[in-house]
């Protein structure tokens, strides 16, 4: 069966819209006619549903962590309850309300109908659905506890979602600020200085250095200021394009770890990512090494990614796991020990979802020391220009006091 998107019009002539399943459009149409309604049109792959056997890439697949959360959750209830796969993708995607993940949810249930397992199904819509959230699916098939998996699934999405979350909640007032700043000294040095300047000049007064130097960024902002924010944004533009390159993305990203505070903030946000994925696709089943390299992938920093890759090349060959993330220079010592403390004592899945939590809350708690220094940072930033502004102002005036 194959999910079709669907315009059609009741008894009272209403235009009505929606999703429908059919083997085919003849049947969609006539499944319409049996519910007093007149089709219109019925499209087949409306909603980007990608063809058996390839992956759907469509713009637009893509369903928000919250979304994807509640999916997983939704799953993990049904499967319990004993109900059949099908059955409950069915099940699901009558419930839910937004409607590009009903679609998504009726173009797996069609892969799995299909004869393909939920894995396989899945990965057809790589935008929604991660290498990590398939290979965790398919390693709760192999070993038949599915329901566990996704209850497992569900409370990482929510969990990882709330980080993120938090850590932006964290970063918002800061920003708010600096940007509330810059923009109040912008407008000092565009509307206001000019102005009370201009009364000095029209005297023939001597002004200061500071004044004079004032009065040159102000003529600066007011003329070249819209040139200056042009080549901001292309000298933007121009970095994210030779980041896209992977040799020069990979040296920045090296040398970003080696920056005092945002280093230090990227080590440990790679080292949090890194073993939460491990802790989920271990206790879902997953082998090691395979695990490693879809941890490794769904890190951010690229450098740290290909070292992630030696780390799972030297696993395959027999190392162990604390002895790979040590040579590789890029974990904290204290999640290596734990990591080894687990090796040594059979309980590696226990000890990674330990170092997840570990990691997480120094990840916290770095982050809520670099915003509350931020913050006090910018006040005496901001105090320090508007300063310089009211003391380059007053300064004429007191030399004249001092004339007089």
């Amino acid at each position: 069966m194959a999910a079709y998107t669907y315009a059609a019009l009741d008894q009272r002539g209403k235009s009505l819209k929606g999703l429908i399943e059919a083997e085919s459009k003849r049947q969609a149409r006539q499944q319409l006619r049996d519910k007093g309604l007149t089709p219109l049109s019925v499209d087949e792959n409306a909603t980007g549903e990608p063809q058996a056997g390839t992956r759907g890439v469509r713009f637009g697949s893509r369903i928000s962590v919250a979304h994807l959360a509640a999916f997983t959750r939704q799953m993990a209830i049904v499967l319990k309850a004993g109900i059949p796969l099908e059955e409950a993708l069915s099940a699901v995607g009558r419930q839910t309300s937004q409607a590009k993940l009903r679609a998504i949810i009726l173009g797996v249930r069609s892969g799995v109908l299909e004869g393909r397992s939920l894995a396989q199904s899945l990965s057809a819509w790589p935008n929604a659905f991660s290498d990590l959230y398939c290979a965790t699916v398919g390693a709760g098939e192999q070993a038949g506890h599915l329901d566990i998996v996704m209850e497992q699934l569900a409370d990482h999405t929510q969990r990882s979602h709330a980080n993120v979350q938090r850590t932006r909640l964290a970063l918002v007032y800061p920003v708010l600020l600096f940007v509330m700043s810059m923009a109040i000294v912008a407008v000092l040095m565009v509307f206001v200085v000019p102005d009370i300047v201009e009364v000095y000049i029209s005297q023939g007064q001597s002004l200061p250095v500071l004044t004079r130097f004032l009065i040159d960024a102000s003529e600066f902002m007011r003329n070249q200021g819209a040139y200056l924010l042009m080549g901001v944004v292309i000298l933007v533009g121009a970095v994210q394009y030779a980041l896209m390159k992977p040799g020069l993305r990979r040296r920045w990203h090296r040398s970003v770890l080696r920056l005092p505070l945002l280093g230090s903030l990227v080590q440990r946000f790679n080292a949090a990512r890194f073993a939460g994925t491990m802790s989920i696709l271990s206790s879902g089943g997953v082998p090691l090494v395979e695990a490693i390299r879809i941890a490794g992938d769904v890190l951010g920093n690229v450098y740290v990614r290909d070292k992630v890759r030696d780390i799972g090349q030297q696993v395959e060959e027999g190392c162990s796991l604390h002895q790979a993330l040590e040579k590789s220079g890029q974990f904290p010592p204290l999640m290596i020990h734990m990591i080894a403390s687990g090796e040594s004592a059979g309980e590696l899945d226990t000890m990674l979802a330990r170092v997840a939590d570990n990691q997480q809350q120094e990840l916290d708690n770095l982050v809520s020391t670099l915003v509350s220094l931020f913050e006090p940072a910018t006040l005496l930033i901001m105090g320090g220009v508007v300063l310089v502004i009211v003391v380059a102002i007053l300064q004429p005036i007191l030399s004249l006091n001092q004339l007089i």
